[in-house]
């Protein structure tokens, strides 16, 4: 399995998770993904990079022009490793249903 603490530390930040929202609806240059934000290109710049780092954005030269697209498969494999605790979460949400069920019977 990948190293998964780069991709959650990519995603704890509201920046590069819009970022990673703008992306998913295709690639743009770095300097459209400024525009948004009241940042620095060169502050969006280290944003994209944590991203690239954590395998959720790939970065392609064109002249002058750096364009960015995402690549979701880190994001699965994350949300994969969430999904092991679903059962779990769905217990403790039966257990409190019962448990308010019986004290509503008191």
């Amino acid at each position: 399995m990948t190293d998964l603490d780069p991709i959650f530390a990519a995603l704890s930040d509201p920046t590069r998770r819009a970022i990673l929202s703008r992306l998913s609806e295709g690639e743009a240059a770095l300097s459209a993904l400024a525009e948004p934000f009241e940042m620095s290109q060169t502050a969006v710049s280290k944003h994209v990079r944590v991203l690239e780092h954590a395998g959720l954005v790939s970065i392609e030269k064109q002249g002058r022009t750096r364009y960015c697209r995402l690549n979701a498969a880190p994001m699965r494999e994350a949300a994969d490793w969430l999904s092991t605790y679903q059962q779990f979460w769905q217990d403790q949400f039966m257990a409190l249903a019962e448990h308010l069920k019986d004290s509503e019977g008191r």
